[in-house]
């Protein structure tokens, strides 16, 4: 069984500090004890407050909660699943999909604003398609490496959250790291990135990962009001940015078709990019096709 599909509670504890999350992925969601969810409650519109997407042809331009309305329409709403695995987060391409999907987190501030060139070098060398997940706190620190991610068709960015915390309606952890505590702060940690970004590329992002890639099920809600996908993983390629070259190479050349893969490319000097230069070449040979998730979903 491969690495990112076991339990390692020691890797989970020091890995997921290091890097964006921790090593393991459960085979289910953990179930949270909670009275019956309440009704979602009638919302009278006000002016949003969050970027709109461009509407598709034919139908009326989606238009994103405020934040008031979101507080409102969930306040009273208990969560009852919690994990990496919960009602409305993506782990793994459509069925039937043969490509595989590259993702790689930068996570900023105490997660690490480094910058591994020689994995974007890698990737473009071989025209290895990726989605980049950018928490806001890296963007800052590495202003110019965005704007050259950003103008590379060959990448897409996506929302890693505003602080990098896990995404909870009340203040569950994951690894030692705080979620927000309540609707208000899951709502902040979405749209004030996804505000950022929209200014920064002239159009709001499609994807969310939170730190962590945790979530509840009612934040999850949240994040699809607010018009973007959540984006898990199938196979953890990189664990939290704590896996050796040859450990990351072995899990991304067991990436099935239709896998997510979850990497970082905010620790050089780290095993992600040799691993993934050692795994990639041979997936090609093979007849593998590499997607920004965009490209399918």
């Amino acid at each position: 069984m491969a690495l990112s599909r076991r339990v390692l509670l020691a890797a989970m504890a020091g890995g997921a500090l290091a890097g964006c999350q921790g090593a393991a992925k459960p085979a289910a969601p953990v179930a949270v004890p909670s009275a019956t969810p309440t009704p979602t409650p009638a919302v009278t519109p006000t002016p949003t407050e969050t970027p709109t997407a461009t509407p598709t042809p034919g139908q009326p331009p989606h238009r994103e909660p405020t934040r008031a309305e979101v507080v409102q329409r969930y306040a009273a709403t208990a969560p009852t699943e919690w994990g990496l695995e919960v009602t409305g987060v993506l782990t793994e391409l459509p069925e039937g999909e043969r490509a595989t999907a590259l993702t790689f987190d930068a996570c900023g501030g105490s997660g690490g604003n480094g910058y591994d060139a020689d994995l974007i070098d890698f990737l473009r060398a071989h025209a290895v398609p990726a989605t980049l997940f950018l928490n806001a706190r890296w963007i800052d620190a590495n202003p110019d490496t965005f704007e050259q991610l950003a103008a590379d068709p060959l990448f897409e960015i996506g929302n890693h959250g505003t602080v990098h915390r896990p995404l909870s309606v009340t203040g569950r952890s994951a690894y030692g790291i705080a979620g927000t505590d309540d609707v208000g702060e899951v709502y902040d940690e979405v749209a004030g990135n996804a505000q950022k970004l929209a200014g920064l590329l002239g159009r709001p992002p499609r994807f969310f990962r939170s730190g962590t890639a945790h979530y509840d099920d009612v934040a999850a809600r949240i994040v699809a009001d607010l018009g973007e996908r959540v984006a898990g993983f199938t196979v953890n390629g990189d664990g939290g940015a704590t896996l050796s070259a040859a450990e990351v190479r072995r899990e991304v050349a067991g990436a099935g078709p239709g896998a997510i893969v979850i990497g970082h490319m905010n620790h050089p000097g780290g095993g992600t990019a040799p691993g993934v230069a050692a795994a990639v070449p041979g997936m090609l040979a093979a007849g593998r096709r590499f997607v920004r998730l965009s490209d399918v979903l």
